[in-house]
């Protein structure tokens, strides 16, 4: 089958080491299932396995994505949730969770096999495209938001680095939900689409909000960290999921952090139930993710160099089989 996939790693220049071509058809263990992949975006994870990060070289080749809506072995759409093992279903009680391609094939293939559990039923009111948008991107801004940061109708929110997947998804999530959005970013186009998603205001990283807010989303890491910290109100919570700039801050604001008891909450994906609530709630409000573009997987590679050069304001989703 048709995939693309690393055959090499390499942490200054990471697409050298992607490749496209024919690899095996995917293992299907007991409990297990095949889905066929109509659909996959990309993540930045994706990048980071490119360079080694959370992938040995004994895993070489490793399919690469971990998002996919397609149909599955009883030709159903389905939706592929990517965590493998976060409850033991499909695997060893003792094997840790991992995301596709960490340990098992992803899905820019014409095919990925998943445990059964892993499959949800996509709504009819999405596309393929549109819900291979969510598990990863998607989650994770859902989790930060409803979870993590725990604001409701009314709170004030900045996502700071709108633009990137769990930014723009932020965005969008929190419009929908009531939520006073404001976002930053360097580039006025991506500001005016900010406020195209909702975003109550826009500004340039590090500027002053009219007011400090409830919690702040924070994907950017190092270039916007002081400026996320001095954005809140005492109380208020700042919940990490990336750092694209980098993750050692040039001042850590210790002194801000204590003094007025804000929290400081990490962020990974989101369990199952967490996909389920999300695909729902964009079912029920006819909330669409944001696609910057779309290409045959046979084009992936010029979606990794948009990616990696930051050019992009949603995401971009790769096209298999049927619907390319």
């Amino acid at each position: 089958m048709f995939a693309a996939y690393a055959a090499r790693m390499d942490r200054e220049q990471p697409l050298t080491g992607l490749e496209l071509g024919e690899r095996p058809e995917p293992d299907v263990p007991p409990g297990w299932t095949t889905v066929d992949v109509r659909a996959a975006s990309l993540n930045h994870h994706d990048l980071w396995t490119l360079r080694g990060v959370g992938l040995g070289e004994e895993a070489l080749p490793m399919i690469l994505g971990c998002d996919a809506a397609g149909i599955d072995a009883d030709g159903n759409e389905v939706v592929v949730y990517p965590v493998i093992g976060l409850t033991g279903h499909g695997v060893g009680p003792r094997e840790p969770r991992t995301i596709l391609t960490e340990k098992y094939q992803g899905t820019f293939a014409e095919r990925v096999a998943v445990p059964q559990w892993n499959v949800l039923p996509k709504p009819p009111q999405l596309s393929f495209e549109e819900a291979a948008c969510l598990p990863t991107a998607w989650l994770t801004a859902y989790r930060m938001l409803f979870t993590n940061a725990g604001v409701r109708p009314g709170d004030s929110v900045l996502v700071q680095g709108a633009g990137g997947g769990v930014a723009t998804a932020a965005i969008a999530l929190g419009a929908a939900a009531g939520l006073r959005v404001f976002a930053t970013s360097r580039d006025e186009g991506k500001r005016k689409k900010a406020l195209e998603l909702g975003a109550e205001a826009v500004f340039e990283p590090g500027a002053r909000l009219p007011h400090r807010v409830d919690a702040v989303m924070e994907t950017v890491g190092a270039a916007t960290w002081s400026h996320s910290v001095k954005s809140l109100k005492p109380g208020g919570a700042l919940v990490i999921s990336g750092a694209t700039s980098g993750y050692n801050p040039p001042k850590a604001e210790l002194n801000r952090i204590f003094f007025l008891e804000l929290k400081v909450i990490g962020s990974t994906m989101g369990t199952k139930e967490e996909l389920a609530g999300l695909l729902n709630f964009c079912a029920a409000k006819g909330l669409r993710p944001v696609i910057d573009s779309t290409l045959p997987l046979e084009r992936a590679r010029e979606g990794f160099e948009k990616m990696a050069s930051g050019d992009l304001f949603g995401k971009i989703v790769l096209t298999v089989g049927a619907d390319r």
